[in-house]
């Protein structure tokens, strides 16, 4: 492929993209298996009671949904503000008004069409 600057550019998001993925999923499964393993190997420490009625444990697990909330969250703000920025500049720009686009009529969308949508043409 020729390098032009919109290839090493897209190439240069991907890899940013990847980049974000990558590290919010091992963030996330540091929490979750982190979390389990201390379900597997430490129950009496989950079992500490924290306030009546709250354990670490309920405490802990609580906090791994909230950090795959949070995770999921810190994934949109990048893509809205980075990814989805540097993908629109890559765009080429729409044609003007209509030039060189052409208009498919769906078969839906003509008079006595038949199709399987349309129970009116069944009669």
């Amino acid at each position: 492929m020729p390098d032009t600057p919109s290839h090493s550019t897209l190439e240069a998001v991907s890899a940013a993209r990847w980049r974000i993925a990558i590290s919010l999923t091992a963030a996330m499964m540091a929490a979750y298996f982190g979390f389990i393993l201390l379900v597997a190997f430490n129950k009496p420490l989950l079992g500490t009671r924290i306030a009546p009625g709250l354990s670490l444990g309920i405490l802990l697990g609580a906090l791994v949904i909230l950090v795959a909330w949070v995770l999921t969250w810190a994934y949109i703000h990048w893509a809205n503000a980075h990814y989805d920025a540097s993908i629109q500049g890559l765009r080429p720009p729409p044609p003007a008004h209509g030039l060189g686009t052409v208009r498919e009529e769906s078969a839906s969308s003509r008079p006595g069409a038949r199709n399987a949508g349309n129970l009116e043409g069944r009669r």
